[in-house]
């Protein structure tokens, strides 16, 4: 009997340590390939890094921010998939530090006493103006923080675009530089005083002509005066 139940104990013993070594083989791997995958992301996006410190804390951002976008495919609870793209080495806050340069009032304006003029309106249940061709092809603002300035050029864009039937990409840079007077830049801004120098300034450039540069600058006047598309009012819609 003591000797049957040495050899359970060393078949189990054994058994623990082939799935030790099973899993310790696997983690592995899964180093290696993760590696792998974060070099061949530096490659594509052009990233690289000043010293292998930095290297380091950027591969476990990258390593987290991977193993996050498998979880929640994998789960399929989620009507879309993520993919890796050109920020996956930055944090959540890092992210929305360069990115979002919406400028939030200190002190929110009176709500109007007159209601919206189009509350009677019968909308649909959704709407995508990318299939009627109002929307221009995707744009990236960089390291600038001047979102504002995309939101409101895009509206612009959309509002021509349903007017006119021309869609034209307009200059978001002629903002950044020459809105200078509520707007700060690249340091953030609204939209509605965006919109408020369109009007002004009786419209914008194209992207073509006064191009992204994702920098303050100075105002290019003799680009600023040369008009692709204007408006003539704008308004907010309430949620």
């Amino acid at each position: 009997m003591a000797l049957a139940f040495n050899w359970k104990f060393a078949f189990a013993a054994l058994l623990v340590l082939v799935m030790q070594a099973s899993q310790a083989t696997s983690r592995d791997l899964y180093e290696v390939s993760i590696v792998k995958k974060h070099e061949q992301w530096m490659v594509r996006f052009g990233r690289v890094y000043k010293d292998d410190k930095e290297k380091a804390k950027r591969f476990k951002i990258f390593k987290d921010n991977t193993e996050y976008i498998d979880s929640v495919n994998m789960a399929g609870i989620k009507p879309y998939k993520l993919d890796i793209n050109e920020f996956a080495d930055l944090t959540n806050e890092e992210f929305r530090a360069t990115r979002n340069g919406y400028r939030m009032l200190s002190q929110k304006k009176s709500p109007e006493i007159t209601s919206f003029k189009y509350e009677n309106v019968t909308v649909p249940a959704t709407m995508d103006w990318r299939k009627k061709g109002a929307v221009t092809a995707i744009k990236d603002q960089g390291q600038c923080g001047c979102c504002w300035a995309f939101s409101a050029v895009a509206a612009t864009e959309g509002i021509n675009k349903i007017k006119t039937g021309t869609l034209i990409s307009l200059s978001e840079q002629e903002l950044v530089d020459c809105d200078t007077s509520s707007d700060m830049g690249c340091e953030g801004g609204l939209m509605d005083d965006a919109f408020k120098f369109i009007i002004k300034n009786h419209g914008l450039t194209t992207e073509s002509n006064y191009p992204y540069q994702g920098t303050d600058s100075t105002c290019k006047t003799g680009k600023e005066s040369s008009h692709a598309a204007k408006i003539t009012s704008y308004e907010d819609v309430p949620a």
